[in-house]
């Protein structure tokens, strides 16, 4: 029952202040299923309550158990408390279930550490809040309850999280510090890859979706590009930060600035210039607030061997 002092306020900020285990966001989505009713009414999320009105909710059933069958594959784990995980993933693994993958995800990993983990935040991919490439290695954080969750997911949409990469591109990258600012969306000639799509020149607007990157580069290499002649080719070890996180957005970014990262068989170069089974790009740093007391955390997953021995092969150069 709506008392007097609580008119006039928003009924989706109304009762997710008087359901503290459950988000502003849960509690809309519940409005917008039908599962909340003034006077026995379905409602909106932006009506205003009125006094002496009876809110009633029906809340959804619990999730439904994980189908997916726990697999013991190894994982790296760089830190664990009762909410989250942190894992170092490697390459070729990729994290959730998807058509041709229904085995041997990180998923599938994490369900055998953490049992309890099945049907927090979807049957499909459950406790993922972040995803990376299947070739990209690296850290990524994985909820085991609801609330955690929540929590983290928060923090990545305010963009307070952060995300280091290191990434080996094509050539040597002027300036080398500075800030791509170039909206992405999906290529409309290929639906599986991603593409800078500029504003309109007469509108002004992009139809794609803000992406910041910044970078610096670190370092720069060369290495012979054939055994006869002088010709050498030049690449830039490159830090970079995720301000956004788009799809493929470190990739797309680099290869429409023609600095395509090493071993990208979707945006790179046909031919590859070293020998590598994967594109060389590592989430090597992420720096959170932790779900049991909101201090902020620091990780660092350092470059996996194969990485490592890329650049042992190349001559820095001055």
């Amino acid at each position: 029952m709506i008392e007097n002092e609580d008119a006039a306020q928003r009924l989706d900020r109304w009762l997710a202040d008087r359901l503290p285990d459950r988000s502003r966001t849960e509690v809309q989505r519940w409005i917008r299923e039908g599962l909340v009713c003034i006077d026995g009414q379905p409602v909106k999320a932006g009506q205003r309550t009125e006094a002496g009105q009876s809110i009633t909710v029906t809340p959804p059933p619990p999730p439904i158990p994980s189908p997916l069958a726990p697999e013991a594959i190894p994982l790296a784990i760089v830190y664990e408390d009762a909410d989250l995980l942190v894992v170092d993933k490697p390459a070729g693994m990729v994290v959730h279930p998807a058509p041709g993958h229904d085995r041997g995800t990180l998923v599938h990993a994490v369900l055998h550490h953490c049992p309890n983990l099945a049907g927090v935040g979807g049957e499909q991919r459950p406790g993922i809040v972040h995803r990376l490439d299947k070739e990209t290695s690296g850290l990524i954080v994985v909820a085991k309850h609801d609330r955690a969750l929540r929590y983290l997911q928060a923090q990545f949409k305010a963009r307070t999280v952060y995300k280091q990469y290191l990434a080996l591109v094509e050539g040597r990258m002027t300036p080398p510090r500075g800030r791509i600012n170039a909206p992405i969306g999906r290529n409309p000639s290929d639906h599986k890859r991603q593409i800078v799509l500029p504003p309109d020149a007469r509108t002004g607007e992009s139809s794609g979706r803000a992406a910041l990157t910044d970078y610096a580069v670190i370092a720069v290499y060369a290495a012979p590009v054939s055994r006869t002649g002088n010709a050498v080719a030049v690449f830039s070890l490159v830090s970079a930060e995720l301000h956004t996180g788009r799809t493929h957005q470190i990739r797309v970014h680099f290869a429409w600035r023609q600095h395509p990262v090493v071993g990208d068989a979707t945006y790179g170069l046909k031919r590859q210039r070293l020998a590598l089974d994967r594109h060389f790009l590592h989430a090597h740093r992420l720096r959170l607030r932790l779900p049991c007391d909101g201090e902020e955390r620091e990780f660092v997953a350092p470059l996996p061997a194969e990485l490592q021995a890329v650049l042992a092969r190349l001559e820095q150069q001055g």
